[in-house]
């Protein structure tokens, strides 16, 4: 008998469909490609069900619920401000403010609670690897709606983005906004790879480069270790 799925294996798949839906709607022509407004709202939602839950054996998560309670309320908020920030014209720049800073808490929280979570895997099956990737794609997506939150707040923040002509009129709601580019920049940013075709051109931006290509380099680390010394270990039983 296979032995029982953890919490996060139940919730792994789910997000990393999310993850792949949400960089498929990036590629839909206008305005369909609108709909990745609406799935950044999912994926934030299966994140909290994902992570929001999690108890550890071993670190005393279990034992100290606030911490998880707190998750839970950046999460929401994070959910809620994002919510109002994509049904707020453009020209309201201060509303996209909230946005960077509880979306890039609620991301790196939720990438720390997932490398432990994977910490808590007896073994490493299909279903943590998509639970690891998931986390990688997660963390792109959430750095590319903080740079989209930090475009709207300080126009030419990031030079190069092919949106930057509509966002001079300041008239439309911010979810009518394709922001292919930015996105595309938090991936290439997060991989470390800089093509140069689009640059951070203010401080604010500069340092929020800087974090995503940190925070990518730690997951990867963190969670190749995790895995490697999981598998290496279970081969030893096994011997």
């Amino acid at each position: 008998m296979p032995p029982p799925r953890s919490h996060g294996q139940l919730h792994y798949t789910g997000l990393l469909v999310i993850c792949l839906l949400q960089l498929a709607m990036f590629t839909l022509p206008a305005p369909w490609n609108r709909l990745s407004s609406l799935g950044y709202l999912l994926l934030g939602i299966q994140m909290l069900r994902a992570l929001g839950g999690f108890t550890s054996r071993h670190s005393g998560v279990s034992r100290h619920p606030i911490g998880r309670m707190a998750y839970r309320l950046i999460g929401l908020s994070a959910l809620s401000m994002g919510s109002v920030w994509m049904l707020t014209p453009i020209s309201l720049r201060s509303s996209g403010v909230p946005v960077v800073v509880l979306w890039a808490v609620f991301a790196i929280w939720s990438a720390a609670r997932l490398i432990t979570q994977l910490a808590e895997e007896s073994s490493v099956n299909r279903v943590v690897l998509r639970g690891a990737l998931a986390g990688y794609l997660m963390l792109g997506l959430a750095a590319g709606l903080v740079c989209t939150g930090l475009e709207t707040a300080q126009p030419t923040s990031f030079l190069g983005l092919r949106e930057q002509a509509v966002l001079a009129d300041g008239l439309q709601p911010v979810w009518q906004l394709n922001f292919v580019s930015l996105n595309y920049f938090a991936f290439v940013t997060l991989t470390t790879t800089g093509f140069g075709d689009i640059q951070p051109a203010t401080p604010p931006a500069q340092m929020v480069s800087i974090v995503i290509a940190v925070v990518g380099n730690v997951y990867l680390v963190s969670v190749l270790g995790l895995l490697i010394g999981r598998f290496s270990s279970n081969l030893t039983d096994r011997s």
